[in-house]
C-alpha cells in the first residue's frame, strides 16, 4: 500500500554539542538477521547476494520456471542479450520467450519461440518434457495460439496436440501428468462459458468438465502435494458463489469449492487488492501479495498448511510482494518492501523511503508478529511469523513497465535463485531483466563488505595529548551480517592494533570507536580499516594519515563539561553522518541539513557546521 502500483499489467548553521530535536536522529532498528552464506547454528544456508553473468532482456520477465539446468522466462521483451552486453549490442531476437543455462547464463540458441503478445506465466509437465506458456499472445511459432500453448524442452518445437482457445488473457498454469488446469480473466474456453477457470486434457488439449468460476481474475494457482486440491488466488470475492475473499481452494477432480482457514484472515480482493502467487515446497503452500487501499489486508507473504488452509506464519512487511521460491529451508520474495519492522529480525522503515526489492525468511516460525505503528495497515499482532535471513542483494526500479519496478519474479532449483522483472542493474552493475545467484553449496559467494575506499575511512579526533580516537560506522554485507574488523597502523597488516566482530546489516550499522593511545606528540602516523566476512570476502578504507597533536582547547573544553553526544561536523568527507566526538551516537542528517561549512567557533578552527534550510532541517 506504499503506492499505487497498478499491479503489473499482468494483474492489474550551528556547532552543535547536544542532541537536535530535529535534523537528526541517532540511527537505529532492529537487531540484523543472522542467518546467511554461513549462517548460526539451526538457521538455513541463503544463497549469495552476487550477482553472476546473465543472459539479458530489453523488456520485463513476469515468470520463469527452471527445469534441470535450464530457465525459461516469459514476459514481453523483443530481444536477448550476452552478459555484460550493454542495451542494443549484440542482441538477437526472442519475442516474449527466452531460455538460458543456470549454470552459465548464456542463452539456450536452439530455443528461439515467437509470441506475438506477452507470456505472463510458465510451467512445466511433472517429467519436465512440456513447458506450458499463458499470456496475451495468439500466435505461437507462425501457429495460432490463443493464449495458451505448449513447447517441447527437448526440441524446442511447438506442440500441436495443445492449443486450446481462451477468449482473453491466461495469468496462471498448474499442470499434471493427464491435466492442465488454466486461470486467468477468461471467460470461455474452446468456445464453452469457463469463468476464470478450466482444464484440459495434457494429451490432446481437449476441454474438461472441470467448470468452477471464480468472479474476478485468478492470478496464481498451486497443487498441493497430494494432488487432491487446487489452491487458487487472485481479485475475486467468491468461488462458485461461496465467499473466498481471494484466496481458496477446490477440488482438482470436480471443482467444488473446499474450505481454506486462512481466508477468514487473509482477505485479497477487489479492484486494489489481490493474492498475486501461490507456490508449494511440498511441506506449505506459499502465497503473496498487493494493497492498494480498498479490500485488502496483507501485502507480505503467509504459509499455510497445504489441505486446510490453517495459517502457519504471516510476515506482514510493506509493500507489494510480487513473486515468492522456496528452496525448502528459506523462502525467498520479490516485491518493494519499506517497512518489517514487526517480524523478527526484520527493519524500520526509513526516510526518505528505502525499497528492498528482494527478501527472504525462513520457511518455518521462528517468533511472532508485533504490532505495526501504522494504523492504515491490518494489526497482525501475535500471529506466528518467520525469522527475516540476511539476503540484501539490491535490485534497482526499471522503467519498461511504467510502474518503478525491479523483480516481478523469483524461482530457483535448489542450487540458484534466479530473479526476473525490469530491473537494469543489480547491486549497481549492469544486468537487464534477469539474474542469477548461486547457493554456496554450488559456487563460493564472492559478495563482500560494501564499503570501501573514502566510503569507509573513520572519523578521527584527540581526545587528549598522544591520543588518536577512530569512530566509523560498521560496514554492511549483502549476505553475511557477521563481519570481522582490523584496524592495522603503519602498514602492519600482520600486528592490527583492533580487532573486533560485529554483525550489521544494510539497515542496522553501529557505531564502532577505538582510541590508539601512548604516541608521541608531533609524530604523524598511517591507519586503514578492514572489514571481512566469513568466506574472506574483504573491503578497506582508504589509507589515511594522522599528526598526533593536541586536541581543540574548545572541543577539550565542550569535553570535560559532559556533552555526550557531541558532533563537530568535520567529517573528512561530509555527507549523512555526522560522527559523535565524546561517544558513539553518531547521527543522521535529515533532508533539508548541507554539513561541511566553515565552522562558526574560532576556538576550534576544525570543526565544521550545518546548514539548515529551514523546511526540512
Amino acid at each position: 500500500m506504499s503506492r499505487k502500483t497498478t499491479t503489473r499489467s499482468r494483474w492489474g548553521a550551528a556547532v552543535l554539542a547536544t542532541v537536535l530535536v530535529s535534523g537528526f536522529a541517532v540511527a537505529g532498528g532492529t537487531a540484523p538477521a543472522l542467518a546467511d552464506t554461513a549462517p548460526a547454528a539451526g538457521l538455513p544456508v541463503t544463497a549469495g547476494a552476487e550477482v553472476l553473468p546473465t543472459t539479458q532482456v530489453d523488456g520485463v520477465v513476469w515468470s520463469q520456471k527452471v527445469i534441470g539446468n535450464i530457465v525459461y522466462a516469459g514476459g514481453k521483451f523483443t530481444r536477448a542479450r550476452p552478459p555484460g552486453a550493454a542495451p542494443g549490442v549484440s542482441t538477437v531476437v526472442r519475442n516474449n520467450l527466452l531460455a538460458y543455462d543456470v549454470t552459465t547464463g548464456a542463452l539456450v540458441t536452439s530455443f528461439a519461440p515467437d509470441l506475438n503478445g506477452q507470456v505472463l506465466t510458465v510451467t512445466a509437465s511433472p517429467d519436465g518434457r512440456v513447458l506450458y506458456v499463458g499470456g496475451d499472445f495468439t500466435v505461437a511459432n507462425g501457429q495460432a495460439r490463443y493464449r495458451a500453448a505448449a513447447y517441447d524442452t527437448a526440441t524446442g518445437a511447438l506442440l500441436s496436440t495443445f492449443k486450446p482457445t481462451l477468449d482473453y488473457t491466461v495469468k496462471s498454469i498448474v499442470a499434471t501428468a493427464s491435466t492442465v488446469y488454466l486461470g486467468g480473466s477468461f471467460s470461455t474456453a474452446n468456445g464453452v462459458a469457463r469463468k476464470k477457470l478450466a482444464a484440459f486434457r495434457a494429451s490432446d488439449g481437449g476441454l474438461l468438465g472441470w467448470a468452477p468460476s471464480a468472479d474476478n481474475a485468478v492470478n496464481a494457482m498451486v497443487m498441493v502435494p497430494d494432488g487432491s486440491r487446487l489452491v487458487v488466488g487472485g481479485s475475486f470475492l467468491n468461488l462458485n458463489a461461496t465467499a473466498a475473499y481471494g484466496l481458496g481452494a477446490l477440488n482438482a477432480s470436480t471443482g467444488a469449492t473446499l474450505p481454506y482457514a486462512a481466508n477468514a484472515s487473509i482477505r485479497n480482493y477487489g479492484a486494489h487488492a489481490a493474492i498475486l502467487s501461490l507456490t508449494t515446497d511440498g511441506t506449505n503452500v506459499y502465497g503473496t501479495g498487493y494493497v492498494f487501499g480498498g479490500t485488502g489486508n496483507l501485502e507480505g507473504t503467509f504459509a499455510t498448511e497445504p489441505n486446510g488452509g490453517a495459517i502457519r506464519w504471516v510476515e506482514d512487511c510493506h509493500g507489494d510482494t510480487y513473486s515468492n521460491y522456496s528452496s525448502g529451508g528459506a523462502v525467498y520474495v520479490v516485491g518493494h518492501s519499506h517497512s518489517c519492522d514487526t517480524v523478527p529480525g526484520g527493519f524500520k522503515q526509513t526516510d526518505p523511503w528505502t525499497f528492498q526489492r528482494g527478501l527472504a525468511f525462513t520457511s518455518n516460525a521462528r517468533g511472532t508478529l508485533t504490532a505495526t505503528p501504522y494504523t492504515n495497515y491490518k494489526n497482525w499482532a501475535g500471529t506466528a511469523a518467520p525469522q527475516m535471513l540476511h539476503w540484501y542483494p539490491e535490485i534497482s526500479a526499471g522503467t519498461f513497465t511504467g510502474q518503478n519496478q525491479g523483480a516481478w519474479s523469483v524461482a530457483g532449483n535448489g542450487r540458484y535463485v534466479v530473479l526476473g522483472g525490469e530491473f537494469p542493474t543489480v547491486n549497481g552493475s549492469p544486468q537487464q531483466g534477469l539474474v542469477r545467484m548461486a547457493l554456496p553449496s554450488t559456487q563460493a559467494p564472492k559478495a563482500g563488505p560494501v564499503m570501501t575506499g573514502a566510503r569507509f575511512v573513520p572519523q578521527v579526533s584527540q581526545p587528549a595529548s598522544g591520543q588518536v580516537r577512530l569512530n566509523w560506522q560498521a560496514n554492511y554485507d549483502r549476505d553475511n551480517a557477521s563481519l570481522a574488523y582490523r584496524l592495522v597502523r603503519d602498514g602492519n597488516t600482520a600486528a592490527p592494533i583492533y580487532s573486533t566482530t560485529v554483525s550489521s546489516s544494510p539497515f542496522v550499522r553501529p557505531d564502532m570507536t577505538f582510541t590508539d593511545t601512548g604516541q608521541a606528540p608531533g609524530s604523524t602516523h598511517t591507519y586503514r580499516l578492514y572489514a571481512t566476512d566469513p568466506n574472506g570476502n574483504q573491503a578497506a578504507s582508504d589509507t589515511f594519515s594522522v599528526t598526533v597533536g593536541t586536541e581543540p582547547a574548545y572541543a577539550r573544553t565542550v569535553k570535560v563539561d559532559g556533552a555526550s553526544p557531541y558532533w563537530r561536523f568535520n567529517e573528512p568527507t561530509p555527507g549523512t553522518t555526522a560522527f559523535d566526538y565524546s561517544g558513539t551516537q553518531s547521527g543522521t542528517l535529515n533532508n533539508g541539513a548541507a554539513p561541511g561549512l566553515s565552522g562558526g567557533v574560532t576556538n576550534d578552527p576544525s570543526g565544521k557546521a550545518v546548514l539548515f534550510n529551514g523546511v526540512a532541517g
